[in-house]
């Protein structure tokens, strides 16, 4: 199982962090931290570096790609060289996938059209801009294209994958194995559950996870 997992510079690297720690742990996983151009690439804080160890011109034949989100991905929604190498891995990928706002992204590149697909809360809607049906999920999957909600989601998409990909013995091993067992401090996970004071703080403080 050949991961090809994007990089560009801004983006949040737990998008990326978070399914590599699952997926990395597969039977046979090799994982290309692809992007364009080799190098590093500095995170959405600014203190954070992941480097690219493949251009996209290297990587022809992933079985399975993963795209990040990040708080300002106009760069990344109108890079044709981008999306251009996402429809060509497509033609042949088992998988597609992305997380948080980096469903934008494949949408972008024209590959969610007529697909449910998910993101970030405070972006889910503009899924509808590129064909795609957004949905409130936190994981979903619509034929070989897989999308995650924010952030955190990407975990939960990636031990989805593993349990289609390798069964659910091996993927429940990797939960256990990264002891993925949540119990957060706070009810506020998501706009459903959290206080409306908070959910408005955000609204308006909307750079904290993406542009205006």
């Amino acid at each position: 199982m050949r991961t090809a997992m994007v990089l560009y510079p801004r983006m949040t690297a737990l998008d990326i962090v978070g399914p590599y720690e699952v997926l990395s742990r597969l039977p046979g996983a090799e994982i290309v931290f692809t992007g364009s151009g080799r190098g590093t690439v500095t995170t959405d804080t600014g203190r954070l570096s992941l480097g690219v160890t493949c251009d996209f011109s290297e990587v022809s034949d992933p079985d399975l790609v993963v795209v990040p989100g990040g708080p300002d991905i106009a760069a990344q929604v109108g890079d044709e060289e981008l999306h251009e190498w996402l429809r060509t891995v497509d033609g042949t990928a088992t998988w597609m996938a992305s997380v948080c706002t980096g469903s934008l992204i494949l949408a972008a590149a024209g590959l969610l059209r007529g697909r449910a697909a998910t993101s970030h809360w405070l972006v889910t809607d503009k899924l509808r801009e590129y064909g795609a049906t957004p949905s409130p999920e936190r994981v979903v999957i619509d034929g070989k294209y897989a999308t995650a909600a924010g952030v955190s989601a990407g975990i939960d998409l990636a031990l989805t994958l593993a349990g289609r990909i390798a069964g659910p013995q091996v993927a429940q091993a990797i939960q256990l194995a990264i002891e993925y067992d949540p119990r957060p401090p706070f009810a506020a996970g998501s706009p459903a559950s959290a206080p409306p004071g908070i959910v408005e703080y955000l609204r308006a403080n909307r750079h904290l996870v993406v542009s205006s």
